[in-house]
Formats: structure tokens, C-alpha cells, sequence
């Protein structure tokens, strides 16, 4: 199976870049231990393609980097497609290469979302503006969107993200689906339980 990540990331280092290569470590791991496991990553910088994805724009040709990116995210059984937040929404780069892809590119393929940011606050980019993208190019997102802001690297909670986002994508492109791996259901407690323990004395 083919994994590609599509990192939208301006900086080197980058948290873009870091969390693409955390969730493609997790996506592979994950269908390793399937049948017929094995994942072949490829990721696919936007960086580095600023210039032709602006040329491609103004002519409506690829240069032949470019040419090659999109034929990777196009032949792809999986994507990972991760960027920083930009004035509460996603990078205008990282719209301009999906704007230059064929627009059935992406019928029927599974999509990871995933985001960084200097806050939480901007969480709410996954559902508000990169759900519907991928929606409207008609691929199939997974349930789980995984966003880390600055402060939820290191910190709990990351992680089992990372690991349910991509047990849901790894089920998707190895043909299973995703309910056999979410995690079990955390306890019930009624709510007149959990107003009774707020109480003050």
C-alpha cells in the first residue's frame, strides 16, 4: 500500500512536518500488523513546490516536480494532509496544490486531516474548513481529526490521537474499515453522578 503525506509546513524544522511523519509512523505500524501489512511512504513537501504551484495556477501546466506530487497523491491508496493555521483556516498553499489537482483525484480515497497551530482556539479548522474541502472533492475522511497546537506536544492526549486517527485510515486502506479499531468506550458515568461530585460541601 501506498501512503502519501502532503505537508504544508513553511519552516525547517517544521511542526507541520513533524506531526505528518508522527501520524504516517503510526498509519504504518498499524497496518504492518494487518494482513498482508506493509506501507510505502512518500511525502510530498508544498514548500518546495510554491513556485510551480503558482506557475501551474497562472499557465494550468505542472512543472515536472509538481507533475510528479500530484501523481503520487493521485495514485495514493491513503493521505495524510497536514498544515498550520493560517488567519483561521488552512494555508493558502496548501489550497493552491489541491485547487491545481485533477478534481476526481480524490473520489473515494481516504484522507487523515490534520492541522498545527500556536493555540487551541484554532482547533475547530479541521471541522470548519478542511472537512468540507475534502468533502466536496469527495474523498473519504476519517472521523478522527488529529490538530496540536504548541503547548499538546510532549503533553497527554497527543498521542492517542495520533493512534486512533490513524488506526481508522490504516482500516480504511487495507479494506477493513475503521470500527475494529477504535478504542474500547470509556466508562458511563450518569450525569446526576458527575453533578453530585461537583457539589460543594
Amino acid at each position: 500500500m501506498k501512503l502519501v503525506v502532503v505537508s504544508a509546513g513553511l519552516s525547517v524544522p517544521s511542526s507541520t512536518r513533524l506531526l505528518g511523519d508522527r501520524l504516517a509512523a503510526a498509519v504504518s505500524a498499524g497496518a504492518g500488523a494487518g494482513a498482508g501489512g506493509g506501507v510505502e511512504v512518500e511525502v510530498v513537501e508544498l514548500r518546495d513546490l510554491a513556485v510551480e504551484i503558482a506557475h501551474n495556477l497562472t499557465t494550468g501546466f505542472p512543472g515536472p516536480a509538481l507533475g510528479a506530487a500530484l501523481s503520487a497523491v493521485t495514485e495514493a491508496d491513503g493521505l495524510i494532509v497536514v498544515t498550520p493555521v493560517f488567519s483561521a483556516s488552512y494555508s493558502g498553499l496548501f489550497k493552491s496544490f489541491f485547487d491545481v489537482l485533477d478534481r476526481d483525484a480524490l473520489t473515494g480515497k481516504p484522507v487523515l486531516v490534520a492541522a498545527t497551530g500556536g493555540s487551541a482556539r484554532h482547533s475547530l479548522v479541521l471541522e470548519h474548513a478542511m472537512r468540507p474541502l475534502f468533502a466536496y472533492l469527495r474523498a473519504v475522511v476519517v472521523p478522527t481529526g488529529v490538530y496540536a497546537a504548541s503547548e499538546d506536544w510532549g503533553a497527554e492526549g497527543l498521542a492517542e490521537r495520533i493512534g486512533r486517527a490513524a488506526g481508522e485510515l490504516a482500516g480504511l486502506m487495507s479494506g477493513g474499515g475503521f470500527a475494529a479499531t477504535r478504542p474500547s468506550a470509556p466508562e458511563v458515568v450518569p450525569f446526576a453522578e458527575q453533578l453530585a461530585a461537583l457539589r460543594v460541601p
